[in-house]
């Protein structure tokens, strides 16, 4: 199955995209700031990145430019509680935008949707 970097820095919601997304048959490694997202991407294979743009160190959109620049190609979902972000140039960089909620269908349907492609 797939693996997917899931980048958040709230412990709950790691938790919480963990057992949904390994409910589903997914491999889950996650990351609460940047410098482990980046650790994770060069010691493993993955898939798909699920990350948040609110990070407590650094923009989740930095990170985005990040892996565009030396994994282009992976597919990333950017999450936040925000919806202004939508009109932020640098957010267009990410496969999908979703607005994180407790019902987790949309960003499962994305997953599956992006890993098909």
């Amino acid at each position: 199955m797939p693996t997917i970097l899931v980048v958040d820095d709230e412990p709950g919601l790691r938790l919480l995209y963990t057992a949904e997304l390994e409910d589903e048959g997914y491999t889950v490694i996650t990351a609460e700031n940047c410098l482990e997202a980046a650790t994770a991407l060069e010691n493993k294979k993955i898939d798909l990145v699920v990350l948040d743009i609110q990070l407590k160190q650094e923009s989740g959109l930095d990170m985005l430019q990040k892996i565009v620049d030396k994994h282009s190609g992976l597919p990333v979902i950017l999450c936040t509680a925000y919806n202004c972000y939508k009109d932020d140039f640098s957010s267009w960089l990410a496969d999908a935008y979703i607005v994180k909620s407790s019902n987790l269908n949309e960003l499962k349907a994305e997953i599956v949707r992006l890993l098909k492609t």
